[in-house]
């Protein structure tokens, strides 16, 4: 290939002066822009004091609710006296009416809980001794409070007549006048399956297997099998009945929002769409109602829907379907005015009635796009219901709302996120194949 010529690359420099000598400015707009973007970062830095929040921000915090999330404590009290040491458990523990689990080793009068591999206290009627990562500090038990032996290692904390030791994950130990109170954390979810009252509790698979197939019956009035599904449904810790019931219910809510308002907002698009009804009073009028119901949050109807009807998918219901109304009936008339007037004009040509000339001219072109609209709508409002049901509108937002404001059952709230999830991700998938289909974007 031939080299051009100084006098043809003149001749290219003179005709295209904008792309081989580009004003200054444009020459150094991306450092400009990149300049620009620093310097917006560095204001709201300052303006927001996000380094003092970052620094300020209770992380430890967040550790201890994702920790909640994915694994449960045992609850044990040691309690010291001259004549005995012994072991004591909540009402309501997680190992049953009996528990004696293999990490507290009972010898005379004397306690070893274990917490893992280099990690247990040796409690006695005098003293605790503390143990982790080759580390180790006695805690003298006083009547005036627990007394620790020499300089606390960082895992230990001394106040008033309290020494907290902290094991990691794996727990921590409360020591105090007369009793040791421990929190022994292990991974999973406690007695998910059957809890500690249900015949089937703490068996394996097999046993469970064997005892459905071949066992004699437990209860005479029922199968086993009906039993265990009764056991699992009606579980205590869980409440598997109520949590797939309320979850069932935003599922519904949320269906049936969408679809009212998909059947109200259809009739009125036509009104408020200016190429189908030229009347000016009744297109604004639409329009502006279409404007009132969705200038109003979903969650700000669902407040309103709960205090008028009482908490309940009633109200759940009512604010999807008013929201949805506004914002369907905006886009549906939106997308009838930008149709191909072609079609209908053909339609009108042949004496075709009103009626016919909307059936046959115009709802064929739209048809698939306000099917496909009020699927995603759906879609999202399955979504949506979680949340407004968290403020009385029913469904399970409030049961989940429900186990957040204990602050202590943040396992049940995982379980439930769980499920809203995999609802959420079954639902966006039907939806996605639907509208591909209604779109003809198969594939």
């Amino acid at each position: 290939m031939n080299a051009l010529s100084s006098t043809a690359i003149a001749d290219f420099e003179t005709r295209y002066p904008e792309v081989f000598n580009p004003p200054l400015w444009k020459r150094f707009m991306p450092l400009f822009i990149a300049a620009g973007i620093v310097l917006y970062v560095a204001y709201c830095w300052w303006f927001f004091s996000i380094g003092t929040v970052i620094a300020g921000g209770q992380w430890q915090r967040a550790e201890l609710y994702a920790r909640d999330w994915i694994s449960y404590a045992v609850k044990a009290t040691v309690k010291m006296t001259p004549e005995a040491t012994t072991v004591s458990y909540p009402r309501f523990s997680e190992l049953g009416d009996n528990p004696n689990p293999d990490w507290i080793v009972k010898a005379d009068n004397n306690i070893t809980v274990r917490f893992g591999s280099g990690k247990a206290l040796d409690i006695n009627d005098q003293q605790v001794v503390a143990t982790r990562g080759g580390e180790s500090l006695t805690i003298l038990i006083e009547p005036d409070g627990a007394k620790p032996q020499g300089p606390l290692p960082k895992w230990a904390a001394l106040k008033e007549d309290q020494v907290t030791v902290n094991f990691g994950f794996a727990g921590q130990a409360d020591i105090i006048p007369q009793r040791v109170v421990i929190s022994r954390r292990f991974l999973g979810w406690a007695n998910f399956i059957f809890d500690t009252a249900s015949p089937f509790w703490n068996k394996s698979l097999g046993e469970v297997a064997s005892m459905i197939v071949s066992g004699e019956r437990i209860k005479p009035e029922m199968s086993n099998a009906a039993l265990a599904f009764d056991n699992i449904w009606y579980n205590a810790s869980w409440q598997h009945g109520d949590v797939w019931t309320k979850l069932l219910q935003t599922i519904v809510m949320a269906f049936m929002g969408t679809l009212l308002a998909t059947l109200v907002s259809f009739p009125l698009a036509f009104v408020a769409a200016r190429n189908i009804m030229p009347n000016f009073f009744a297109n604004q009028i639409t329009k502006r109602f279409f404007d009132f119901l969705r200038s109003v949050d979903m969650l700000i109807w669902a407040l309103f829907f709960t205090r008028a009807f009482g908490p309940g998918p009633l109200a759940g219901i009512s604010a999807i379907f008013f929201t949805d109304t506004g914002t369907l009936g905006k886009v549906y008339s939106e997308t009838l005015e930008n149709i191909d007037d072609k079609q209908r004009e053909g339609v009108k040509s042949v004496g075709a009635s009103p009626a016919n000339v909307q059936r046959y001219g115009v709802v064929p072109q739209v048809l698939p796009v306000f099917a496909s609209q009020a699927l995603y709508f759906w879609e999202s409002n399955t979504r949506s219901a979680t949340i407004i049901g968290a403020v009385g509108a029913g469904g399970i937002g409030l049961k989940l709302w429900e186990a957040m404001r204990t602050n202590t059952n943040w396992h049940n709230v995982a379980y439930m996120v769980v499920l809203i999830l995999i609802v959420i991700f079954i639902f966006d998938n039907i939806s996605n194949a639907l509208r591909s289909r209604l779109t003809g974007k198969q594939g």
